[in-house]
């Protein structure tokens, strides 16, 4: 199983979603471009996050020095994004991939994240609560529809708002697989508590 996780916008909590989900079913992990923080990236983040031994992280296929969209990150560089460039590691295992902010973010002047997802990805998209969330999460959900994109369900991370998430699932019919409270702080313990919350709906999205 591939899972693509994807947010509304940046800052949602996509990293600590997809440790949960690697830790939940020790999958592999992978984040194809990373931008900015490269001696703390999220593959490091991870990595810490995780208690397994199983998971295996794998290789960015773009590491880029700025913190900002790709395109503009890639262009910094000197270089440009190249979707050619980008292929999914091989395994065995249970496949974690995790984008970059939201979906139409650009990675080039003609693709967006959205290019990255392939047809046997499965997409998680994690949604925070903040003034605009709403259109911003069914806007994304609306643009993976269009797309014919399979979507696994939807995560909500951070302070509970019953009636934005009770519009959005009434709206979307989208899976809720289940949500990250506004914990103090994440370490491996509190990964770990996720990860076995969230096992059986994981593993009956196979």
């Amino acid at each position: 199983m591939k899972l693509f996780i994807t947010g509304i916008s940046t800052d949602v909590g996509k990293t600590i979603v997809s440790a949960i989900i690697v830790e939940a079913l020790e999958a592999d992990y992978w984040k194809p471009i990373q931008a900015g923080d490269l001696y703390n990236s999220d593959s490091h983040k991870i990595k810490n996050y995780i208690s397994n031994d199983k998971t295996v992280i794998h290789e960015n296929s773009y590491k880029l020095n700025t913190p900002a969209s790709p395109h503009l990150a890639a262009e910094l560089d000197g270089i440009t994004i190249n979707l050619k460039q980008i292929t999914a590691p091989e395994t065995k295992n249970h496949l974690v991939i995790e984008g970059a902010g939201g979906v139409l973010v650009p990675l080039n002047n003609s693709d967006c994240v959205i290019d990255l997802i392939q047809k046997d990805y499965k997409v998680i998209v994690v949604s925070r609560h903040y003034l605009g969330s709403i259109n911003h999460t069914l806007l994304t959900i609306e643009a993976l529809q269009n797309r014919k994109i399979n979507i696994a369900g939807i995560i909500f991370s951070g302070d509970e708002n019953k009636s934005s998430e009770s519009i959005i699932l009434n709206k979307t019919g989208v899976k809720c697989i289940g949500r990250i409270a506004q914990e103090p702080y994440f370490d491996q313990n509190v990964i770990k508590e996720y990860a076995d919350l969230f096992r059986d709906n994981l593993l009956q999205l196979q």
